[in-house]
Parts: C-alpha cells; structure tokens; sequence
C-alpha cells in the first residue's frame, strides 16, 4: 500500500512540473540554451563571460523572471543542475 501511495505520489508530482514547462514553452527554449552554453563552454569563456555586462535580451530577462515568482521556479529548476555542476568544475563557486 505504501508503494501505491509513493508512486501515486510521484506521478502527480512529474505531472505538475509538466504542466508548468508547458505554460512556458519560450522558456523551455531559453533555458534547453542556457545548458547549451554552459555544457559547451570551457572553464576559461566562462570565467571571461562572468566579467562582461549582460546583453539587453539577458537583462530584459530577468526583469521577466523577478516579475513571475512561478515563471523563476521553472526556470531555474530546469538549469540548476547543468549549471551548477558546470561552474563547480570550473572552480566558480566552492
């Protein structure tokens, strides 16, 4: 009973995080390019990009995702991983 339960469980819970990437399907773009960019990239273009001013479409970005609380969640769920795990190997955070 308890296995039903756990995997009832879990099914509404992948449901929900496809319902919401597919409210943003845009998004779902930007961020698939996101994890692009960083899995392609090596350490010392990172370390280079870190420095530079982001581009007026970056900037209008995340004034889209401070003003969508919801549209931030997805987001950064779906980039987190690649991202982080990236910019550890590359010694950017500890």
């Amino acid at each position: 009973m308890l296995k039903i339960a756990r995997n009832t469980a879990l099914a509404i819970a992948l449901m929900g995080v496809g319902a919401a990437s597919a409210q943003y399907p845009f998004l779902d773009l930007i961020a698939n390019n996101v994890v692009q960019k960083y899995g392609a990239a090596s350490c010392e273009q990172l370390w280079e990009r870190k420095g530079k001013p982001k581009t007026p479409q970056e900037m209008e970005l995340v004034q889209t995702l401070r003003n969508d609380p919801h549209m931030r969640i997805v987001f950064i769920n779906k980039i987190a991983a690649p991202v982080v795990n990236k910019m550890f190997e590359c010694g950017m955070i500890p």
